[in-house]
């Protein structure tokens, strides 16, 4: 039993029960909960608990620490040695290194990071059969010069919500990105939307593409329940802005200047500047309220009572808690261009919509609304299917386990 649940027996399984070799892993990330921030989220983590038996996974923790303004301003000009701080992990090394923020020297500071793993990963009692960079704009930078120099296969995870802001902002660097998805052996999306992003603006590589939807520990399907009391909305209110409670109420307001009322439950903690910043939105929408933090058991509870989902998020890498609410039995209303987008396309119980578009989210909801009946009912069918096993863990820790065996070449016992 791991944190992230049972693992189930697969064929990879049969690599170790036999005595071969397994494959050494080496994940260079940025999302691995470690002393210096230990509250990031937990996916990383689970995706490497889940596949703990057919490869073997050592991480590599790092965290981006912003030199003084003095030094900052020094840096623009004359970057100097790269300044690292380590410590200790379970799983292996967890750091800090310090950069300027807004993405100056964002290539220059990952190229000597690259170089600070390439003699870490010489310093290592068993070099690794392959690296991952958990992001293209970020860890795979230093991922690829560390790979090259150690003539070592590296894979890439592609989480779009963070790899479009940076290659948004960054567009003199895309030669660099298109340099780093071209030389990986495999790639992970998190989401079909991502891949098509970064396709379109570098090109289709030649290494293999396996989306992986992010795993959750409630993935097991409740059937649908009728006669839902209203639209249920899931986020810590600290990510209130990205998350767009602010287009949420604005829907609400449309719903209501057309006469309807639509019960909108927001559920999630918060406090001081972020809990007022969310009363203010919400406190002349009387369909909505703000429901507290949950704990897990108290959210899938709350789901069941629900009629629907909705998450108008402006950036969203994936978004689990959609994929959390389908496996509740509520239809979802996710935004286009992120999060789900691209896993859906067609599904009567899957509505995707302009999350910057009040009216059009309005209307999406009133569609869920009206139609709850009939999406729920497509909704129970969807559970039972291969579609949606795609989405729990086994199938999940199957298809990474699986992309990362091919990326390092592994053939069994050395």
């Amino acid at each position: 039993m791991t944190a992230a649940g049972c693992i189930p027996h697969t064929d990879a399984m049969e690599t170790l029960e036999t005595g071969l070799e397994r494959p050494l892993i080496l994940h260079v990330s940025g999302d691995f909960p470690d002393p210096f921030e230990p509250f990031k989220t937990r996916v990383i983590e689970t995706l490497l608990a889940l596949t703990d038996i057919p490869v073997r996974h050592r991480v590599i923790s790092i965290n981006r620490v912003s030199p003084g303004r003095t030094a900052a301003f020094r840096q623009l000009f004359r970057p100097g040695d790269l300044t690292v701080q380590t410590q200790g992990l379970e799983r292996g090394l967890a750091l800090t290194y310090e950069a300027p923020s807004l993405g100056l020297r964002h290539r220059t500071r990952l190229l000597q990071l690259g170089d600070w793993l390439t003699e870490a990963i010489r310093a290592m009692p068993e070099r690794p059969d392959l690296i991952v960079g958990h992001k293209l704009t970020i860890e795979g930078i230093a991922v690829r010069r560390a790979a090259e120099a150690l003539r070592t296969p590296y894979a890439l995870a592609l989480q779009g919500g963070t790899d479009q802001k940076i290659m948004a902002f960054r567009p003199d660097l895309h030669e660099e990105f298109r340099r780093v998805l071209h030389g990986a052996e495999v790639i992970f999306p998190f989401a079909p939307w991502t891949w098509d992003y970064v396709v379109d603006a570098l090109g289709v590589p030649p290494g293999k593409s396996i989306s992986l939807p992010c795993p959750t520990d409630l993935d097991q399907p409740i059937a649908p329940r009728q006669g839902g009391d209203g639209l249920l909305s899931v986020f810590h209110l600290k990510s209130y802005k990205r998350k767009n409670l602010a287009g949420l109420a604005r829907s609400a307001q449309a719903l209501e200047d057309r006469g309807i009322s639509v019960p909108i439950c927001v559920v999630g903690g918060g406090e001081g500047e972020d809990l007022a910043a969310c009363e203010a939105l919400t406190k002349d929408r009387s369909s909505m309220t703000l429901a507290g933090a949950m704990n897990r058991e108290q959210l899938r509870d709350r789901m069941l009572t629900a009629s629907g989902f909705v998450l108008p998020s402006l950036r969203e890498s994936f978004g689990l808690v959609f994929i959390e609410a389908l496996f509740a039995g509520l239809p979802i209303i996710y935004p286009q261009g992120t999060a789900v987008d691209g896993y859906f396309d067609n599904a009567p119980f899957a509505l995707g919509v302009n999350a910057r578009d009040p009216a059009a989210l309005a209307d999406a909801m009133c569609q869920l609304m009206e139609n709850e009946a009939t999406m729920k009912t497509t909704l129970a069918d969807w559970q039972t299917s291969n579609a949606a096993k795609r989405f729990q863990r086994g199938s999940i820790a199957s298809e990474f386990a699986q992309g990362l065996t091919l990326a390092s070449g592994f053939r069994g016992a050395r």
